[in-house]
């Protein structure tokens, strides 16, 4: 059976597990076990419930401005990014790339003869090292630094410009509630009595599950679900949808599927999971796909189906904040609760739980709640990426999402396979598809699937931001070779459309008057 240290929650500190050196580290950086809370001020500009990406980067804007901050966590310090979820999920994905990119070194004329072998504990305590050399930044002491009143521990209102934390009441003028997301618990028929890890365990794995059944197909499911399997687990990947990434261009997901499937991963769609029984072989999982039934045994399963806002014991009825146990505290276009003098940033009120989206609405928050601001979150243009290998990078609106709208659109798409640089990286399984409003160059959104979307999505954002139009980026010089010059080529192909054959006759007539 594969061995398992899960990451559990006290009521003074967090026991992280594995207890090695960098997760002593860790904790002594985001709760330290010594840590004494301050005296509260007699009065905050402002306090912050929950020291993840929203809090931290609430806490020390306000503070570089002069406000008087109070930030309280009760866990660990920079939240999900930090302890469970972008540093630890790429360091790991990093790993799985050198294993895929050693296995395909014959392609490149490199012979690697004694083959590829994983150390799954190497790859774990590399992820925890990393892991707490960043937690500097995120660090109690460094808040404190920074003119931050840091209190450790749960805090919840207890009267209208009030909040209590470990046997200290903190007043203050404006509140700010960003205490995230966690895994959803899905009600399955024996899972609980079989276990499971979620994102906030499966990091303190020591040792590599052999079968591994990861539950659900979006992108913390596609993420681990390639990063076992080319780390040596055998792996399931079971999504009720009919594709993956349920969100994503169906182009998008269907060639990720074949690559998922190509480099041994199984994959179902269509099936859902019914329930868990414990055999002497390991977890039984009982699987329906449309009608039929089947059975799979693993070691492990991983649950990965959704976030749920933590929106419990905050005592949010007692200062009027209203709220959903599904779609968390609600918010009007600035952020603002029901309760005028208190706002809401990052996953607890979004429907995009994304780190950046977080640090993006805590700008939001600052400005709006300390400097009567009026920015909206409904002016944020918000790019994403999943970390597959290729990756799938989105921006703005799809060719699909669009047309449900009623827009009338074109779609220029440039498969990988055409850009030098890819050939040449022997990275060619993608493309950029980049949709415009139709008779225009205005962009209105792009998906990339390439080994770096995720860098190369930024250029388009920056347009749709600025207003910059796909005709535009034509003229804009791209370094030869790279890979984001299949930008500039879908660019170039949105600019021969505009060669109409009157165009083109009006061109040739020129052409015969100057020779």
């Amino acid at each position: 059976m594969t061995k398992t240290e899960s990451l559990t929650v006290s009521s003074d500190i967090p026991d992280v597990r594995p207890r090695d050196e960098h997760n002593v580290r860790l904790v002594a950086n985001v709760h330290p076990p010594h840590w004494v809370n301050p005296e509260p001020a007699k009065r905050y500009n402002l306090v912050v419930i929950g020291a993840g990406t929203a809090g931290l980067v609430t806490a020390a804007a306000a503070a570089s401005l002069g406000a008087k901050v109070a930030l309280i966590e009760k866990n660990l310090m920079g939240g999900d990014c930090l302890n469970v979820g972008c540093v630890p999920s790429k360091s790991i994905i990093r790993s799985s790339r050198a294993v895929a990119d050693v296995r395909r070194a014959h392609e490149f004329g490199v012979r690697v003869s004694w083959g590829v072998e994983v150390d799954f504990s190497a790859v774990m305590e590399r992820m925890r090292r990393i892991r707490a050399r960043i937690s500097h930044h995120d660090s109690a002491a460094r808040f404190q630094e920074l003119g931050v009143d840091v209190f450790l521990g749960e805090g919840r209102f207890s009267g209208a410009d009030t909040i209590d934390v470990a046997g200290k009441r903190l007043r203050f003028k404006k509140a700010v509630i960003a205490t995230g997301a966690r895994a959803v618990e899905p009600q399955i028929p024996g899972l609980a009595e079989a276990g499971y890890l979620t994102n906030e365990t499966v990091f303190s794995l020591t040792e590599r599950p052999r079968r591994l059944a990861v539950i659900g197909g979006g992108p913390i499911g596609c993420e681990m679900a390639q990063t076992f399997c080319r780390l040596g687990s055998e792996v399931t990947l079971v999504e009720m949808s009919s594709q993956l990434l349920i969100r994503e261009d169906p182009d998008a997901a269907h060639m990720l599927t074949e690559v998922f499937r190509r480099e041994g991963v199984d994959v179902r769609l269509r099936t859902r999971l019914t329930r868990v029984t414990l055999t002497g072989g390991g977890k039984e999982l009982h699987l329906e796909t449309e009608g039929k039934h089947d059975r799979i045994v693993v070691d492990e399963i991983l649950i990965g189906v959704g976030r749920a806002p933590n929106v419990e014991g905050l005592n949010l009825e007692a200062v009027g904040v209203k709220y959903d146990r599904r779609k968390g505290v609600l918010v009007n276009d600035r952020l603002q609760t029901t309760n005028p003098r208190i706002y809401a940033a990052g996953d607890i009120c979004l429907p995009y739980k994304f780190t950046h989206t977080a640090d993006a609405t805590a700008r939001i928050v600052i400005q709006n709640a300390l400097f009567m601001g009026r920015k909206k979150l409904s002016a944020l243009t918000i790019p994403w990426c999943t970390y597959t290998d290729p990756e799938i990078a989105h921006v703005g609106l799809s060719e699909k999402d669009a047309r449900q709208r009623g827009l009338s659109v074109d779609t220029f798409m440039m498969p990988m396979s055409e850009v030098d640089r890819a050939i040449t990286d022997g990275e060619e399984e993608g493309f950029v598809k980049i949709t415009v409003k139709k008779g225009t160059d205005k962009i209105l959104g792009a998906i990339i699937v390439a080994r770096h979307a995720g860098e190369m999505i930024n250029e388009l954002t920056l347009a749709m931001v600025k207003g910059i139009g796909l005709g535009s980026l034509s003229s804009v010089i791209h370094p030869y070779p790279t890979q984001a010059e299949a930008i500039r080529k879908a660019a170039d192909a949105y600019n021969r459309t505009r060669l109409t054959p009157f165009v083109k006759k009006l061109f040739a007539h020129w052409l015969a008057l100057i020779r």
